[in-house]
């Protein structure tokens, strides 16, 4: 049967490719017809050959993630939030390589074998001269986002496979990764990945912009756009300048809504495109870009932008909102009593070389709560290094952990690769997620911390000064129960623990709020208004700080009047306010069927009127939960 399918798939393919009409199926697409042609003529390929892909060495694999170090730092975050868009499961995103090699993969863990299976494996080559018609491959060659939906594959093996992908550019435009969404469900359409196509898109765009503001940090870096509040947003243009005004970069936003080619910029007076001097342009400029203000081009177009950089004159500078004096150190608000407890016994033991074991829920704050730490202790003027256990490969968490000396193994770099103990010398070590660290590294890392000496791959022993501090949001003692996390490497990382609490716990999240909306801010005056802040501090924010930083930053982006009200916050803030409402006028004067009404109400709100969710919550099967909520009347308001 599966030989029979690549037969008629083969035939399909060399039907097309002789020229002969196909007014149905994947050969009726123009640019797919053209990839099956460059497959068999450039590049020899056969339809029904069922050769898995090549697979590069393990050091060429470091090598290239090393080369897009930054690109990896930036995709992991937008990677998992696509995966999680897309509701994860049957998905794996993908990030590549300007060759189409795969350097990083966000996937269900139970569904790793399934994509493996069809060849999406780490440091395999999907380019189109390999592997044929596929996302990757030929998004590289058309250097435009598509979709690639099963039998349009040019290999027989991968028609199981529908592939979207996007290419991300670099700030001189050149191809610099790709981003793909892969799904092996035989059930998916063509139509259905309109939607995925437009997400996967759009977090290439973010990856890009974000990409352009870090390599041109230490420049001038104009940002605008048609409308006032599209600016800070990915569809906004960027132009980089150097201190005499010549353009040094643009992305291609800025090239359609200057309409302009890119030759025709770079190396130019920025001047020379829009009607102000150099020096009226420069005066507007703020440290942390601000609120936008009207700019016209030199052939009238009328634009709104934001500079970024140190402003030539005092007076323009907005004044920076005041925050409350109580501990603060750069990126953590620590007005809760109990973390100013906690953060003074860390600093104490932490000075003494005593390890920080930081047990929390995801987002609570822990690597912020760790470099806090270091930055206070005699190791501030040191490196601050982190180290995600859960988001490096299994198979490169050795070499980053460790380094390795050239020559080493096959593919390995001539001058080899420092790894992160390494590079942690003299000062923090911050090992994240600690609970997933395979067993095989427990041992080696137990190793070097009693031996103060790390051996890299195929090298001599080294001494190292290194502070130890680990985070995890697992219960450490259970996985050494099952055997999956070892006992002497935690008894030796837990000198003390310090346990931070989620985000509804805390005390201070009135004055969290106000911390974080100032940095978010960059330097702007953003008040809240009061029924917004009433309903942002009832919110039971289950992302904890990190939700609650992404939520601030989005409102400040939006924000044009200086003021945040309730008819700004996401629907799912506006919506707590009712409820509880409701709750004190219908008070029936009976308080067992009150309180249950209102456990009901907090357990929709905890779990964002997910019903499975609310039901095993509260230990209820779905059918209960369901006739409780037409007892009390409850229902969910638009």
């Amino acid at each position: 049967m599966h030989d029979n399918h690549l037969s008629r798939h083969a035939r399909q393919v060399l039907t097309v490719t002789q020229g002969k009409p196909h007014l149905h199926g994947p050969g009726a697409d123009p640019s797919i017809a053209r990839s099956w042609l460059r497959c068999l003529e450039d590049y020899h390929l056969d339809p029904a050959l069922t050769m898995a892909p090549t697979v590069l060495e393990h050091g060429r694999v470091l090598e290239s993630r090393e080369r897009l170090q930054q690109v990896l730092q930036i995709a992991g975050n937008e990677m998992s939030s696509l995966h999680q868009q897309l509701s994860g499961a049957g998905h794996a995103v993908l990030l590549t390589d300007a060759r189409g090699v795969i350097l990083n993969c966000v996937t269900a863990p139970a569904e790793r074998k399934i994509f493996e299976r069809a060849g999406l494996w780490l440091g395999s080559d999907w380019s189109e001269a390999c592997e044929g018609t596929n996302g990757i491959g030929t998004c590289l060659v058309e250097r435009q986002a598509l979709t690639i939906h099963q039998d349009e594959h040019f290999r027989g093996r991968h028609t199981g496979l529908t592939c979207s992908a996007s290419p991300v550019f670099d700030p001189h435009g050149e191809l610099l990764a790709v981003l793909d969404v892969s799904s092996a469900r035989p059930d998916v359409s063509r139509q259905s990945q309109f939607h995925t196509m437009a997400l996967v898109n759009l977090s290439a765009k973010m990856i890009e912009s974000c990409y352009f503001l870090r390599c041109f940090d230490n420049q001038w870096l104009l940002r605008f756009h048609l409308q006032a509040e599209s600016v800070g947003l990915f569809s906004e243009g960027l132009l980089a300048f150097d201190g005499e005004g010549r353009i040094s970069a643009v992305n291609q936003s800025a090239l359609n809504l200057l309409g302009h080619i890119r030759g025709g910029l770079l190396g130019k007076p920025v001047e020379a495109f829009f009607d102000c001097s150099l020096d009226e342009l420069l005066g507007r400029a703020s440290a942390q870009a601000s609120a936008s203000w009207p700019l016209r081009s030199r052939d009238g177009r009328h634009l709104f932008a934001v500079l970024r950089g140190e402003a030539r004159k005092p007076s323009s500078v907005l004044p920076k909102p005041t925050v409350p004096e109580t501990p603060r150190l750069a990126g953590i608000c620590l007005g809760d009593a109990g973390l100013q407890t906690a953060f003074r016994k860390a600093l104490r033991v932490f000075e003494r070389d005593v390890p920080l074991l930081i047990n929390g829920e995801t987002g609570s704050g822990k690597e912020a709560f760790a470099k806090a730490v270091h930055n206070a202790s005699q190791r501030a003027g040191k490196a601050f290094v982190a180290l995600n256990c859960a988001a490096i490969p299994e198979s490169l968490i050795e070499s980053e952990l460790f380094g390795y000396r050239g020559g080493s193994f096959t593919g390995a770099r001539k001058d080899g690769m420092r790894g992160k103990l390494q590079q942690a010398d003299g000062g923090t070590l911050f090992l994240d997620e600690i609970g997933d660290m395979p067993l095989a590294l427990q041992t080696r890392l137990l190793r070097v911390l009693e031996d103060r000496q790390v051996v890299p791959i195929g090298g001599e022993p080294e001494a190292v000064n290194v502070r130890i501090i680990s985070a995890t949001h697992r219960n450490l003692l259970e996985r050494v129960a099952d055997g999956s996390f070892r006992e002497d490497l935690y008894y030796r990382l837990n000198g003390l623990e310090v346990a931070l609490p989620p985000l509804r716990e805390r005390s201070d999240k009135s004055q969290l709020l106000d911390f974080l909306l100032a940095e978010e801010a960059s330097g702007e005056t953003i008040l809240i208004e009061e029924p917004a802040r009433r309903a942002l501090l009832r919110f039971n924010w289950p992302g904890n700080v990190r939700q609650m930083r992404n939520v601030l930053r989005t409102l400040a982006a939006l924000c044009d009047e200086g003021r945040i009200g309730l008819e700004d916050l996401p629907a799912m803030f506006r919506e707590i306010q009712p409820l509880l409402i409701k709750v004190d006028e219908a008070s029936s004067g009976q308080p067992l069927e009150d309180a249950e009404r209102l456990a009901l109400l907090n357990a929709l709100e905890h779990t964002r009127w997910h019903m499975t969710h609310t039901a095993e919550q509260l230990g209820v099967s779905r059918n209960t939960l369901y006739r409780k909520l037409r007892k009390h009347g409850i229902a969910r308001t638009a």
